[in-house]
């Protein structure tokens, strides 16, 4: 028999070995990392609201991209904490619940905040989960004297950012996208600032699993969008041309950039590069957002197609026009080519993309709509489709032989 694993009551937050034996994620990271499932939902389903509405650049990108922060962020400060002190004990799984707690309560503010600018259900969320970190932070402060001035720092330079983000509330609207930038500058210069006293001991492998499971998350919240958006369709007018293929595009072009994320694994880079860590870490807000906003724009390119092909249903997207649909998605997808490539520089010697093929295709990519009135939405969308699966195509072929001139 087997006997059950031991619970562990307290355990002296004293940091993490750096260079530990298959480190990997805990059960308790991978169920936090759900509840931003929710909250990724939410602001793409908006997202996709906007685009369908046609105000996707004055009512949808800027909330979107607000929002995203504070889900972004907060997922960002509990994964390099956990890499650097997660103890799996009962104090920490009950403060990480707190943590969860904040990120579903953020994820019921989300349309308040798209459709009224109303951010007090987001910044309660955010507020309950900076709560759960600082105590983190102040435990690691007190049971562990190495790291312990670093450890105060974040606790109090924190506490201090989120006292600006509340007083924000009481602003006038006018200064909304000011104080945003504000604050958000305030909170990434954080651990810059904190960490000047002291490296936390972040384990790179681990932190580059971490985002890579975020990843797939982000890469299944499209797949879960283009899904409902399918049934949807069908519900309304059964099987079409236009559906199977934009559908089959969609999962062809996610396929493609799952790939192409994972075509070069980050940890060897991270171990090799720690200084660089920040230009990763913070760059991958944008390719998040990218990610989050292909799988927003597949969902209106499911129904808008649809509508192209005769089957009107209600009607929703008749004001949709291919051009801004193509433009919803080929933007996203571009911008996640350029990313990949400078996220990748900033930790690798030799960058498994080439940076000349990116530049070509992302160029392609954002010439594909300029066609869409003439041919559609679906064969925009396969065409995307097609130019990332050709990029993915000739990063493989060029590792393959990479790897073969290295081995002579």
């Amino acid at each position: 028999m087997t006997s059950a694993p031991r619970i562990r009551i307290r355990t002296r937050m004293s940091g993490r070995d750096i260079d530990e034996e298959n480190r990997v994620s805990s059960s308790l990271e991978l169920l936090f990392d759900l509840t931003f499932v929710v909250a990724v939902a939410q602001i793409a389903l908006q997202l996709a609201r906007t685009i369908t509405a046609g105000t996707a650049l004055t009512n949808g990108v800027g909330p979107y991209l607000m929002v995203f922060f504070a889900i972004w962020w907060a997922w960002l400060n509990f994964t390099w904490f956990a890499s650097a002190y997660d103890t799996d004990d009962l104090p920490y799984r009950l403060t990480t619940m707190v943590q969860m707690a904040g990120v579903l309560v953020l994820a019921a503010g989300v349309q308040s905040a798209f459709d009224k600018q109303q951010y007090l259900g987001i910044t309660l969320g955010y507020f309950i989960m900076r709560v759960g970190l600082v105590g983190q932070w102040v435990r690691a402060g007190i049971e562990n004297p190495d790291g312990r001035r670093t450890a105060f720092r974040y606790a109090g330079a924190i506490t201090l950012v989120q006292l600006g983000w509340i007083a924000r509330l009481l602003l006038p609207p006018e200064l909304g996208a000011l104080s945003f930038i504000l604050l958000a500058l305030a909170d990434v210069s954080v651990p810059l600032w904190a960490e000047r006293t002291g490296l936390t001991p972040w384990h790179p492998h681990h932190i580059a699993e971490r985002y890579g499971l975020f990843t797939i998350i982000l890469l299944g919240e499209s797949v879960s969008a283009v899904t409902i958006a399918v049934q949807k369709a069908l519900d309304l007018s059964g099987v079409s041309v236009s559906l199977v293929v934009v559908a089959l595009g969609g999962l062809v072009l996610l396929f493609g950039l799952w790939w192409l994320y994972f075509l070069e694994p980050a940890g060897e880079g991270l171990a090799s590069h720690r200084s660089r860590s920040f230009l990763w870490g913070y760059g991958h807000y944008l390719l998040f957002a990218a990610i989050a906003a292909i799988g927003a724009s597949l969902e209106v390119a499911v129904e808008a197609g649809t509508y192209e092909a005769g089957t009107h249903g209600s009607g929703t997207h008749a004001a949709v026009s291919p051009l801004v649909v193509g433009y919803a998605l080929a933007i996203p997808v571009a911008l996640f080519f350029v990313l990949l490539f400078l996220l990748h520089a900033a930790i690798e010697d030799h960058v498994a993309t080439r940076p000349l093929g990116l530049a070509v295709a992302a160029a392609m990519v954002l010439l594909v709509p300029l066609g869409a009135p003439a041919y559609g939405v679906p064969m925009t969308i396969v065409l995307i489709a097609l130019l990332t699966s050709a990029l993915t195509a000739t990063s493989i072929v060029d590792n393959v032989r990479r790897a073969a001139r290295g081995a002579q």
